[in-house]
């Protein structure tokens, strides 16, 4: 039976490659969800091709549009956040795949698990924000969590098999990202156009942003304590410039299992999307003669706070995670509309982490209230400095 796929965030890069893996393997997966926010064009098309059975466009402003432009076909669209989170609960879905950019993934990503529903996470902040909330709905619901971040895939496929082996630590690769190397004086000057200049990968502009502020792998430590119950001491990040290993796991006779291979999201999209099967694809091959040299370093954490940072909220718990992920996103979307400077950005966040009240024990309210708290007071903060 073909697997019903609903894809929050379906014009995004991790969308559109999920879409392409659909396209590729038409037998066994069926597009039944697309949901964009703003990006109506691009969703029209989608939906036109894949012939989904429902479309969520989340910007009311474009739902006429969106409605007319899907009025031939046998397509159900829908606005707003409401519908977000009824489209997941249908029986028209199997699998979830939430590729929506922050914050905005975590109320349809609780909805998609209480309704049963298997989930392919891409989107890293709904385990940063509440990862106690969202492991702990996830066993009582029954529903398995597959990692769609190519670092998170990789330590999940290295644990495969490896069922009672305790794990001494995992190792979270690093690009080192667009200013690898690179000292405070110099990044005090960067612009935002240099900063979306991935060396590796291809991806939206937000996530492109934490990957040059080392944030994208802050988050990513997070996300991992969640996805494989570890403790903060368990997590190591080493740079890795070149991308090809992914990640590792090292088990407690010392040992070291690393998944590697060249970057390509589809890779991981595809292995959550279908796991524990491996589908055949036509994708590059990594060989080894073009890589002569694989190098690692240690990150920089006085440059780049943002891992320091991360490191000191996951000790910390509580919502310290969440107030960091909102200031972060208010800090990225400032810095790319030139309001605020690329090293702003970290005093953003550490300033926010003073200012709003800490939660030892949250509960969802919780989680939202510090949201929209440091939300707006990050927001103050950006219209003082400028």
């Amino acid at each position: 039976m073909k697997k019903n796929i609903a894809i929050l965030g379906s014009t995004g890069s991790i969308g559109t490659q999920a879409l392409e893996v659909i396209e590729a393997n038409p037998e066994i997966f069926s597009a039944t969800v697309l949901t964009a926010q703003e990006n109506a064009d691009l969703l029209i098309e989608q939906a036109v091709k894949f012939l989904p059975k429902e479309v969520v466009i989340g910007n009311e402003k474009h739902f006429d549009k969106v409605k007319s432009a899907l009025s031939p076909f046998d397509i159900k669209v829908y606005t707003g956040i409401e519908a977000l989170v009824s489209v997941v609960e249908t029986d028209n879905v199997d699998t979830v795949l939430t590729a929506m950019v922050g914050y905005a993934g975590l109320l349809p990503t609780i909805h998609a698990i209480k309704a049963g529903k298997d989930i392919a996470l891409a989107n890293k902040e709904t385990l940063v924000v509440a990862g106690e909330l969202i492991t702990g709905l996830a066993k009582q619901y029954d529903v398995n969590i597959y990692p769609v971040d190519s670092e998170h895939s990789a330590i999940f496929q290295c644990l495969v098999g490896e069922e009672g082996n305790k794990i001494e630590k995992i190792i979270l690769t690093a690009s080192g990202g667009p200013f690898r190397g690179k000292d405070r004086t110099y990044l005090a000057n960067v612009t935002k156009e240099q900063a979306l200049k991935h060396p590796n990968w291809s991806m939206g502009a937000k996530i492109t942003i934490d990957s040059a502020t080392l944030m994208n792998k802050g988050l990513e430590v997070i996300e991992a304590k969640w996805l494989f119950g570890l403790e903060a001491s368990q997590i190591d990040v080493i740079v890795h410039p070149q991308s090809i290993v992914h990640s590792l796991v090292q088990f407690e006779d010392g040992s070291i299992k690393a998944q590697m291979g060249l970057p390509d999201m589809k890779l991981p999209i595809q292995y959550a999307l279908r796991y524990p099967a491996r589908l055949k694809s036509a994708y590059p091959r990594f060989n080894f003669t073009d890589y002569p040299s694989l190098t690692f370093e240690k990150p920089d954490l006085d440059t780049f706070r943002n891992l320091a940072i991360a490191y000191e909220v996951l000790d910390k718990g509580g919502n310290a995670a969440c107030i960091v992920n909102a200031a972060n996103e208010i800090a990225v979307e400032a810095f790319l509309r030139d309001k605020i400077g690329f090293l702003d950005i970290s005093d953003l966040i550490i300033e926010s982490l003073a200012k709003i009240s800490y939660i030892s024990t949250p509960t969802y309210s919780d989680y939202v209230q510090t949201n929209e708290a440091t939300r707006r007071f990050a927001s103050e903060l950006i219209q003082v400095k400028v």
